[in-house]
């Protein structure tokens, strides 16, 4: 029974992953906008909700095994909140580098509005950042999320589960989102490849 839990975790993750970076890939964009023009300046909402969605419909439909892994005791599991907190500290700290009505799609609708918007950027103005929490990683947000999912004062088999699989998603999801980077910025962003690591700040391999 528990295997079988654990499975269907799995496979309702895989689903919720698939049609987020489905959604996100450019080839999609671009054939949306070839149909519908402008109003690609929705969009950037629209995938918003959707993942919330989507992520919501995962959680609700997962089984959870009443399996608890792990329960640290005092200061042990002071320790790890407190790094827990430091983590989701990081994160703000990443997002405050980033537009936040763009990122949420606010910004493409108002251009649109005030028919400043141009298809071409799609859903989203991209632009490079190699500062701040991007001088030490490539995707610093995967980064701290994924230090703000592990250190955790109880793990339960659920939890571990959607960890492993949000890490395997986070790194697969970093070569196709490069990929899209690398489209866009061409070189530029080969050179930030080369000096920059991609998720943890230390090279593994060579990216």
């Amino acid at each position: 029974m528990i295997a079988l839990d654990i499975l269907l975790i799995v496979l309702l993750f895989s689903l919720f992953a698939y049609s987020h970076t489905w959604l996100a890939s450019r080839k999609l964009k671009i054939a949306l906008a070839e149909k519908i023009g402008d109003k690609i300046a929705f969009y950037r909402l629209f995938y918003n909700a959707s993942s919330m969605v989507f992520f919501a419909a995962f959680y609700l439909l997962s089984p959870k095994p009443d399996v608890i892994l792990y329960d640290l005791q005092f200061p042990y599991d002071i320790i790890t909140f407190v790094l827990q907190v430091l983590s989701l500290a990081g994160l703000i700290w990443t997002f405050s580098q980033f537009d936040s009505k763009e990122f949420l799609g606010i910004s493409q609708i108002a251009r649109l509005m005030s028919g400043t918007y141009s298809a071409d950027s799609l859903d989203e103005k991209q632009e490079l950042k190699f500062d701040g929490a991007f001088k030490f990683t490539r995707h610093p947000v995967y980064l701290f999320t994924i230090l703000f999912l592990g250190f955790r004062p109880q793990m339960t088999l659920f939890y571990f589960i959607l960890f492993v699989c949000c890490v395997v998603y986070f790194y697969v999801g970093s070569i196709y989102e490069e990929r899209k980077l690398v489209e866009v910025f061409g070189e530029k962003y080969r050179e930030y490849q080369k000096r920059t690591p991609r998720i943890f700040p230390f090279r593994l391999t060579k990216n």
